[in-house]
């Protein structure tokens, strides 16, 4: 049996700290369920990982299907989180809906959307028809023409206070889980103490309820832009599975990230 929301928010309770990690094909799927990942993303990332574009945002639905296919297929343990690609929930609640639906037909359990209070209205129609829904805040990697670049959020005061706001608002509209990306550990700490709901970061700090990497990025794979969050933990003569084993333990015993991996 899968883990499930409530599992997860038995951890925030108890402050064990939730793992995550990206993945797109059944060979790793089978290596992140066997290790004890607690959620796997199948990432929008994949735009760039998988296929090579400089951004997510050609990406497409009939995408992110085949690789949930993929990863579905040999999962037992770990939850599966997908990401809704770039144009597949903006227009409406319903086409979000429509969409949704393919994607927890090919075997997602949860799927995520980028995006703040707008969102909310979206949140509620798929929470209310049996879709588990994540919120992505602070960088929205879709919308990074909109935002002028790959830039930490939340810095000016204004910017956290929307941030918080955005949380709140979409926990009331029935979020399940909320991701926040780039933003002071301070502003994720807060947003944390003040919502009921997990909280997994990448470049949030430590004080969230659990991390989420790119797989490649955890394995030292990525070239060019490697952000300040991003850390390898693939070792000399460590076998994949064990850099896997690395990155779990610093997340659950909170040391990672550090100061150095936080803003």
């Amino acid at each position: 049996m899968s883990i499930n929301i409530q599992q997860l928010i038995h951890k925030k309770n108890s402050s064990s700290p939730i793992c995550m990690l990206t993945c797109y094909d059944a060979t790793f799927a089978k290596l992140l369920d066997k290790v004890g990942i607690d959620i796997i993303l199948i990432g929008d990332s994949l735009g760039m990982v998988v296929q090579g574009n400089e951004s997510t945002i050609k990406v497409k639905l009939e995408d992110m299907i085949y690789h949930t296919r993929c990863v579905s297929k040999v999962t037992k343990n770990s939850m599966i989180m997908v990401d809704m690609p770039f144009g597949s929930y903006q227009e409406s609640p319903e086409n979000a809906y429509r969409n949704a639906s393919q994607l927890m037909e090919a075997g997602a359990q949860i799927v995520k959307l980028e995006g703040g209070k707008w969102l909310a209205e979206t949140i509620t129609f798929l929470s209310d028809r049996g879709i588990p829904t994540c919120a992505h805040l602070g960088l929205t990697p879709q919308s990074v023409h909109k935002l002028g670049g790959y830039k930490v959020q939340g810095i000016e005061t204004q910017n956290a206070t929307s941030i918080i706001e955005s949380a709140k608002i979409l926990e009331e509209s029935g979020v399940d889980i909320v991701v926040l990306e780039l933003i002071p550990s301070e502003l994720g700490k807060k947003i944390t103490k003040h919502i009921k709901i997990p909280t997994i970061g990448i470049g949030a700090g430590v004080f969230v309820d659990g991390q989420v990497l790119v797989l490649h990025d955890m394995l030292g794979l990525s070239e060019g832009h490697n952000p300040k969050f991003a850390k390898s933990f693939f070792s000399k003569g460590d076998t994949i599975e064990q850099a896997i084993r690395n990155y779990i333990n610093a997340v659950r015993n909170k040391e990672y990230p550090n100061s150095e991996h936080s803003y």
